[in-house]
């Protein structure tokens, strides 16, 4: 089965629970200490991850981390299944897969904004809000800079784009005169 798929199923399993029984940002901000910690340590990465390494280890070695991190019930219950069946490989995946839940269900959309230049962050915040209102969610913008959009901006949201460069207007006027000519 492929890792994604079972990411996920672990991700929405833990989901599920800490919406019952504990907070659900904690339980992200735990797990994300752990896969943190996995990927900052390559010894302790490989110690968990390399199918030679006894379960037996895996476990020992999650259960005295997950103390030490102080790791809330539902994370700490997720990762001793996971070394049990020797698949802490997944952590990673199912972060990702549990943080996109999270967002989900605190309606928070993320959009990358492109600009020709730097944003102030007075205009970041009005981006923000344009498109806040636009997707009727709270937003968690990313920017990033690219010359070759000339300028104005584009905005990506999951798969819908909103293009607003010059470049892409240039060439859209390029494309009309040529049609024509």
């Amino acid at each position: 089965m492929p890792s994604r798929a079972s990411a996920s199923r672990y991700a929405r399993a833990l989901f599920d629970v800490a919406l019952k029984e504990s907070d659900p940002v904690q339980a992200e901000r735990d797990l994300s200490a752990f896969a943190n910690l996995m990927s900052s340590n390559p010894e302790l990465h490989s110690a968990l991850t390399n199918p030679g390494v006894p379960v037996a280890g895996k476990r020992a070695v999650t259960e005295a981390l997950t103390i030490r991190l102080e790791v809330s019930s539902p994370v700490r219950k997720l990762l001793a299944l996971l070394a049990e069946r020797d698949r802490l490989s997944l952590v990673p995946d199912l972060l990702a897969v549990y943080r996109e839940r999270l967002m989900d269900h605190q309606q928070i959309v993320r959009a990358e904004v492109t600009t020709a230049a730097p944003l102030s962050a007075e205009r970041a915040a009005q981006i923000e809000q344009r498109l806040a209102q636009a997707t009727g969610r709270r937003v968690d913008v990313t920017t990033s800079v690219d010359p070759t959009i000339i300028g104005g901006i584009i905005a990506r949201i999951g798969s819908t784009v909103y293009d607003g460069s010059v470049a892409t207007q240039l060439s859209k006027i390029r494309q009309r005169l040529t049609q024509q000519g």
